[in-house]
């Protein structure tokens, strides 16, 4: 199935700080999920921005941050396991948004967590390889592996434009092509 911007929303996860610094290229990450992120600003999309323990692991970082999210904080591994995010996904999915594309960290912990319980309670989860990263490369390899096999869709930051737009006449076109160039 493809991305419709009428049905989809954004979960960026703890994109922190003290965290992205620990992971494999976190430069490619932060960029890609930027690409991602202003997509969904362009598109109005709604945002989710989960910061595990921000306490310890610092705050979202700068190019992550938008006045269009909604910035929970979390203790739970799978964002499905806490409450208020769950609430805020549940009423998503019954404004008509049933696809929920990921991005963020760890791939094979918190990105991967929540996309499987995401699945599993019925959503269409689109997990956005380039925009995610964990310390080891390997790590995401297992991750993208394990959440293919639940029927997660594991796809790029250009797929999620270009499906989001679904036509080069789409008044965003030209400014969203360019992120990608």
């Amino acid at each position: 199935m493809l991305l419709s911007a009428s049905k989809s929303s954004l979960l960026i996860i703890d994109m922190q700080d003290k965290l992205i610094a620990a992971m494999h290229e976190p430069e490619r990450v932060i960029a890609r999920s930027a690409i991602v992120l202003k997509a969904a600003e362009a598109l109005s999309l709604p945002i989710l921005i989960s910061e595990h323990y921000p306490k310890g692991l610092g705050r979202t970082v700068d190019h992550l941050q938008s006045n269009q999210a909604t910035l929970r904080d979390k203790t739970a591994f799978s964002c499905w396991r806490d409450d208020g995010m769950k609430a805020h996904m549940i009423a998503q999915y019954e404004a008509g948004r049933p696809q929920v594309i990921v991005v963020g960290l760890e791939a094979h912990i918190c990105a991967m967590q929540s996309c499987i319980d995401l699945a599993q309670a019925g959503f269409a989860v689109y997990a956005v390889a380039d925009a995610m990263g964990s310390r080891q490369p390997q790590s995401e390899a297992l991750a993208f592996e394990r959440m293919r096999g639940v029927g997660v869709q594991v796809v790029n930051a250009e797929m999620v434009l270009f499906e989001l737009m679904e036509n080069a006449k789409h008044s965003q076109f030209k400014v969203l092509s360019g992120l990608i160039r």
